[in-house]
């Protein structure tokens, strides 16, 4: 699901250390979801993940099944 507010909502939005200054994707938890929005375009919307759904994503970046094959 994508969600296109979030307003009244403080979240702690992550990104990886390994991305230093640069634009990548952030991860927020709210409540049982990951929430997961672009870093350079915050405002565009959050792709909102189940714990199956996120445990499945990051499988795919582990075994590196998103390469763009």
């Amino acid at each position: 699901m994508v969600c296109r507010s979030l307003t009244g909502t403080t979240l702690n939005w992550r990104k990886a250390s390994h991305s230093e200054d640069s634009d990548c994707v952030e991860v927020a938890a709210l409540g049982s979801s990951a929430l997961v929005r672009d870093s350079k375009d915050p405002a565009a919307g959050v792709l909102t993940l189940d714990s199956v759904q996120w445990n499945a994503l990051l499988n795919a970046v582990r075994s590196g099944d998103l390469n763009g094959r």
